[in-house]
């Protein structure tokens, strides 16, 4: 037996990288974050433009709600959200119900970045699916939303 040649265990070698379904769901995101990033082609991340898109979605809302409504842990929220405001895309304002509290809202800059990608962000998904008919598009999101 060559140095390199190691025998695994019988259930170790049924495992198949290539039809496990993390892996899978990384590559298919790995592709909607390249077709991201050539359509909307404003230097935004799937993950600002998430936080775009919510507070575009709700008008106001805290930065820890922000990140349990985006799916982001809250120093990744804490980092998407400077870099937005640096932009002059996100602005703060004290909780009208509770001045300690800041909320977080979309700028004049950034209502109209939202207006003119929302309908390119749309597209986006539209390319992501593209592979499949309206059927297995309907099933798959139906699916994944599922085991979310």
């Amino acid at each position: 037996m060559a140095e390199f040649d190691i025998k695994l265990p019988d259930a170790a070698a049924d495992y198949v990288l290539d039809d496990q379904v993390g892996f899978i769901l990384r590559q298919v995101y790995q592709r909607h974050a390249a077709l991201f990033a050539e359509q909307l082609g404003e230097d935004l991340t799937p993950m600002q433009w998430a936080v775009l898109a919510k507070l575009a979605e709700l008008g106001t809302c805290s930065q820890n709600m922000l990140g349990r409504l985006t799916a982001m842990d809250v120093a990744t929220v804490k980092g998407v959200v400077e870099r937005l405001t640096r932009r002059g895309l996100i602005e703060t304002r004290p909780d009208a119900d509770d001045r300690r509290r800041l909320v977080l809202f979309l700028s004049p800059e950034g209502q109209d970045l939202y207006a003119r990608l929302a309908a390119v962000a749309r597209q986006v998904s539209h390319l992501t699916l593209e592979p499949l008919d309206k059927t297995e598009r309907h099933a798959l999101l139906g699916l994944l939303k599922k085991l979310r």
